[in-house]
């Protein structure tokens, strides 16, 4: 089967990109603006609009394929590619990528999206989020040629066996932690809340606000819900590190606070560190790990920052830097890189969680479902956006077809 035309639209995804470095250094919130000048190079402003490219493959038979080329929020930061602005990528799209695309035979998803994900250009290597739309349409054609679910696709072509089971899905409440945690409360998600302590503001200068938050989320939980038991997960982009100066002894004593303010609960703290650079930032998370399991905690890292591609995933994995790692989607690229990434988490025994940002579309996320369904990862974001419930209902209603479809062959 080939493609008989390809077409490409601008798009908007779910949220927006933030200058995260600009948000570290002070930046702060008017309203939903941030006030403050952008750091970061490519943005105009600490907040801007998100972008997307969408890709449409129509195939011989007239069915039409879907991708959605999309970077995340905090585009820039941690070693990621640069701001994706769709009027910069449409003509290398049009001219570069589209007479390429039209040449496939769609059959074989891994092979095609390889060719796509390694592809040099003018000496470098397509943006992430290029790579990331591509790959997706790929998968979703080949799906469509075969007359089977993207999962199956990829349980076909990655050898992976056994029954198709629900991920549990983890929502983010952004700046609105509050109201967002009584959506997710009501509605029993898996995991919660997110939180976004993304300054050391938010955080407390010794942590005493998440602190309070925490303790207030485990009794709002109680209070909503008394046979409700999520696992806790709050996204504290580094800020750990930053108020207590990176000090082992008390960045530990401090999750484990924070342990025993939402005990019996679990708890996940995603980031603790970011120590502004991929080595350093996989050292703290490795001796941070070592230390919570000595002092007898259950706690579990989420490594995220600096941990972006399939080979930083496989670094981190080797060195157990953490419990779980965020593969966010977005920023490996090609779709087949989040497939390997959850296939060598399962190999070195570390937690697999299919991340991605709220700066995503319906149809990213509705793909990343499929993958995360086929290579049975722990757990799975919600996305796009911060508004919980659309998110929630584009990833829970995909993954019910998903396995109802499955199951029923």
């Amino acid at each position: 089967m080939k493609i008989k035309d390809v077409l490409f639209t601008k798009s908007y995804t779910g949220f927006y990109f933030d200058d995260q470095k600009a948000i570290k250094k002070g930046a702060t919130l008017d309203c939903f603006n941030y006030e403050g000048n952008p750091v970061t190079p490519g943005f105009t402003s600490v907040r801007q609009p998100g972008e997307a490219i969408s890709i449409q493959l129509v195939l011989e038979n007239g069915l039409v394929a879907k991708g959605d080329c999309a970077a995340v929020q905090y585009s820039g930061a941690g070693g990621r590619d640069p701001l994706f602005l769709a009027d910069e990528n449409l003509e290398i799209l049009e001219k570069e990528i589209k007479p390429l695309l039209l040449k496939l035979d769609l059959h074989e998803f891994k092979k095609n999206a390889e060719y796509f994900d390694k592809l040099i250009i003018g000496g470098k290597k397509l943006h992430t989020a290029i790579r990331y739309g591509v790959t997706q349409a790929l998968l979703s054609a080949a799906a469509l040629v075969k007359g089977i679910t993207m999962a199956e696709v990829i349980r076909k072509e990655y050898d992976i066996k056994g029954a198709y089971e629900y991920v549990p899905i983890f929502t983010q409440s952004g700046d609105d932690r509050y109201i967002n945690a009584d959506k997710m409360i009501i509605k029993e998600v898996d995991l919660l809340p997110h939180g976004l302590f993304n300054s050391v503001e938010k955080l407390g200068k010794k942590g005493e606000k998440a602190l309070e938050y925490v303790t207030w989320l485990k009794d709002r939980i109680f209070t909503l819900k008394k046979d409700y038991r999520p696992i806790i997960q709050i996204d504290v982009y580094g800020t750990i590190g930053l108020a207590f100066d990176l000090d082992i002894n008390a960045m530990t004593d401090y999750m484990i606070k924070l342990e025993k303010a939402v005990s019996p609960l679990a708890l996940q703290i995603e980031g603790p560190v970011d120590a502004d650079s991929k080595e350093a930032t996989m050292k703290y998370l490795k001796e941070l790990r070592k230390a919570l399991e000595k002092k007898g905690s259950k706690v579990k890292i989420v490594a995220d920052e600096w941990c972006n591609t399939l080979e930083d995933i496989k670094y981190f994995a080797d060195n157990k830097a953490g419990h779980i790692l965020q593969i966010k989607t977005p920023d490996l690229g090609g779709i087949n890189n989040t497939i390997e990434a959850v296939l060598y988490c399962h190999e070195k025994g570390i937690g697999a969680y299919v991340g991605g940002t709220c700066n995503e579309t319906n149809v990213s996320a509705e793909i990343t479902t499929h993958i995360a369904v086929a290579t049975k990862a722990l757990q799975i974001l919600a996305k796009p956006g911060m508004g919980v419930d659309e998110a929630l209902m584009i990833i829970k209603n995909e993954m019910n077809r998903l396995l109802a479809l499955v199951n029923r062959r």
